[in-house]
């Protein structure tokens, strides 16, 4: 066979390369007499040789039968040329999936001179991905085929090898094109723009994972496209080519990378710590913290009973209830009975002749059960629901456990007001609590802008109303200055306010610690599982925070 005749199929048409005398396929590849040939298989004797009989194959023989196969190939006749070999089953299904998984095109096959009856050749075609973002891409690859005796008839025929398809193909295997990644890469950007990396903030790793999974498909990158092996299972063998690089698409947050970098130190020299920060005047979720880094989202996942914090919602509720106002006497005994439980305050204590400001910066128990008699048990998860959002469905643009306020009776429904019972909330959920007395409207946090992806954010069906909002934030502004929260915000002015939190569990040996604050346009709330009083585990990790922002 003479070098560098070839036959090709081009754009879907056949297209034989041929001489300037015309010759055919056969004799392109070197085969036949001078009086030239057929590219037909050579036929078959009547009488099928066992394999000691056979013959060895000729010149022509090899000749015609490596012909008539890449001719079939090349012309994207795939039942024929896999007809042409000793394994018609197995070959039809490689050379039908090159077409059908692969897109293969305009392939172009050149034989080189045969070595007795192995047939060197060299393929160039084309192949594209179902993407119209991605252009087809030349393949080219060199292989060679073996010519054989078929068992049974004594045809000469191409030994059926996946590798004869591509060098690294073997048995059971397929070429296919499809994306790199299943998912586009995603880069997440912070409120400036700048990419967000877990190398930087190791605390937002599994948000960072969430983001990626939730909008890869929707962020405007693309996964890229591949030519590959694939075993049976569809897992990827060896990549062949690279069709097109992966484009990172881009997800926008509000984390804003200074208050991250704050609230990861202030939540590093703890052994388990979380911690979110709330732009009151949005709901913009600008930091997010957990130590372990690695371990569980409590900042916007975890489950807890908040303790004396959510006595800012059950405060909302007496005072709009006329039950409480911030300058009233109002009772704080040292213990108050009630759904035959009988509550007491931290160390026993009492205030004798005190105001409701007085019992709400030193958190006082009684003071909010003794007014349990007075209310519906559904009163409060109204409140909170319909004041604060808390346990409306929130779309936050990730994960999050959005609050809950069951609906209680007797001693469980006193034990909510004072964020035990059933009441579950996180460090995100307070913080809301408390931009949402800083505001005097409650804005849904998110940490992915609505507009990205077109979300609708939760609404409560009420606001604060203003006289109760301005008595809220004085009650908080008494506690951040002379009440349990004084000791923590030390040093902080401007507009402030506080509340502590400690919150028994069974079990524990010491309370999960609690603490919220607002100063400006900013509400943090942070919790320390098992670490005893809220100012004094909890308040330094907010404070941290606070005095980052100047």
């Amino acid at each position: 066979m003479r070098s560098g005749q070839r036959i090709a199929v081009t754009a879907g048409v056949c297209a034989v390369v041929v001489s300037a005398v015309g010759f055919g396929a056969y004799s392109l590849l070197g085969g036949g007499d001078e009086g030239g040939g057929t590219a037909n298989v050579a036929s078959t004797s009547d009488a099928t040789p066992s394999p000691e009989e056979q013959e060895p194959l000729t010149d022509e023989e090899v000749t015609a039968a490596s012909a008539a196969f890449l001719d079939a190939w090349a012309m994207g006749d795939t039942a024929t040329a896999a007809g042409l070999t000793d394994d018609a089953q197995a070959a039809r299904l490689v050379l039908d999936a090159l077409v059908e998984r692969a897109g293969l095109a305009d392939l172009v096959l050149e034989a080189s001179p045969a070595d007795g009856a192995r047939v060197p050749f060299a393929a160039t075609a084309t192949v594209s991905i179902d993407d119209d973002a991605i252009d087809p891409a030349p393949w080219e690859f060199a292989s060679a085929l073996e010519v054989v005796r078929e068992e049974g008839t004594g045809d000469a025929v191409v030994a059926w090898d996946p590798a004869l398809i591509h060098p690294s193909l073997a048995e059971g295997q397929l070429i296919e094109t499809g994306p790199i990644d299943e998912l586009p890469p995603v880069e997440v950007l912070d409120a400036n723009g700048d990419v967000l990396t877990a190398e930087d903030h190791p605390s937002l790793t599994p948000i960072l994972d969430d983001l990626r999974e939730r909008y890869g498909a929707s962020s405007g990158g693309t996964a890229g496209g591949e030519l590959r092996i694939v075993d049976a299972e569809g897992e990827t063998v060896e990549q062949l080519a690279v069709l097109a690089e992966p484009a990172a698409g881009e997800v926008p947050t509000t984390i804003d990378p200074a208050l991250q970098a704050a609230a990861e130190e202030a939540v590093a020299a703890r052994d388990s710590a979380s911690v979110v920060a709330i732009q009151p005047s949005t709901g913009a979720i600008q930091a997010v913290a957990n130590s372990p880094a690695d371990g569980f989202n409590t900042a916007l996942e975890g489950s807890y009973a908040p303790g004396s914090t959510f006595k800012i919602v059950t405060a909302s509720l007496l005072i709009d209830r006329g039950l409480a106002s911030a300058g009233a006497p109002h009772p704080c005994p040292q213990y108050f009975e009630h759904g035959g439980w009988r509550f007491q305050n931290l160390d026993e204590f009492e205030i004798e002749g005190g105001t409701f400001a007085d019992s709400f910066a030193a958190s006082c128990n009684t003071a909010f059960i003794s007014q349990a008699p007075e209310l519906a048990d559904e009163d409060l998860g109204d409140q909170a629901r319909d004041v604060f959002g808390l346990g409306l469905t929130w779309s936050v643009g990730t994960t999050s456990m959005d609050g809950a306020v069951p609906t209680e009776a007797n001693a469980q429904m006193a034990a909510a007001l004072i964020g035990q019972g059933g009441v579950r909330m996180n460090p995100m959920t307070i913080a809301s609590v408390s931009a949402t007395v800083q505001s005097g409207v409650f804005r849904q946090p998110y940490l992915i802008p609505p507009d990205f992806d077109g979300r609708q954010l939760a609404t409560a069906p009420r606001g604060l109303s203003a006289a109760t909002g301005q008595e809220l934030r004085a009650l908080m502004s008494r506690t951040a200055t002379s009440g349990t929260a004084a000791e923590a915000l030390a040093g902080l002015g401007g507009d402030l306010g506080g509340k502590t939190g400690s919150a028994e569990v069974d079990g524990q040996e010491l309370p999960n610690a609690w603490f919220t604050a607002y100063r400006g346009d900013l509400a943090v709330a942070a919790l320390v599982p098992e670490s005893g009083h809220g100012g004094t585990n909890a308040g330094p990790v907010v404070a941290e925070v606070l005095r980052s922002r100047g």
